[in-house]
């Protein structure tokens, strides 16, 4: 039996206009994340984390945004192809761990909900997602900002 570890890291802008979506989970706001896709930064980390850990590069290289049939997309839509290539390449999910970096709103009430999506598509033994300010330091604690970090644990099949 073999393990692999990925790692995953995404960015995006917030402005009015948008909705933000993190974790497959809409969050009320006045700002959402600027996207060709809905923007969910911890689901774009975990799909990046993921390819990484099979060597499958990253979702742009999977959903480029250049092609219009993944404007809007929901990535929990892209999450689960992303799974379909974990699982050609013989691996499942064991273990995530992911941290989300935003300075409002407060994410704590909405992680119960995202760790029960994400365990369902994803199987994982242990999810773990935890949030975090940048104490008012930078465009994410000016409030212009929203990014991820994601740490996958994958085993043989």
């Amino acid at each position: 039996m073999s393990m692999r570890v990925g790692f995953g890291y995404d960015v995006h802008q917030l402005d009015y206009g948008y909705d933000l979506v993190v974790g497959g989970i809409n969050i009320p706001f006045e700002k959402g994340c600027v996207a060709h896709s809905d923007g969910d930064v911890l689901i774009h980390a975990i799909c990046d984390a993921l390819l990484g850990a099979v060597g499958e590069g990253d979702i742009g290289t999977h959903f480029p945004d250049t092609d219009p049939d993944y404007k809007d997309i929901s990535s929990t839509r892209l999450l689960v192809e992303v799974l379909k290539i974990i699982g050609r390449n013989k691996f499942q999910v064991i273990n995530i761990d992911t941290t989300i970096c935003l300075q409002k709103p407060k994410l704590s009430p909405f992680i119960p909900e995202m760790k029960k999506l994400l365990k369902e598509l994803t199987n994982a033994r242990s999810i773990s997602i935890k949030a975090t300010t940048t104490e008012k330091l930078g465009a994410i604690g000016e409030g212009k900002g929203i990014s991820a970090y994601a740490v996958v644990l994958l085993e043989s099949l």
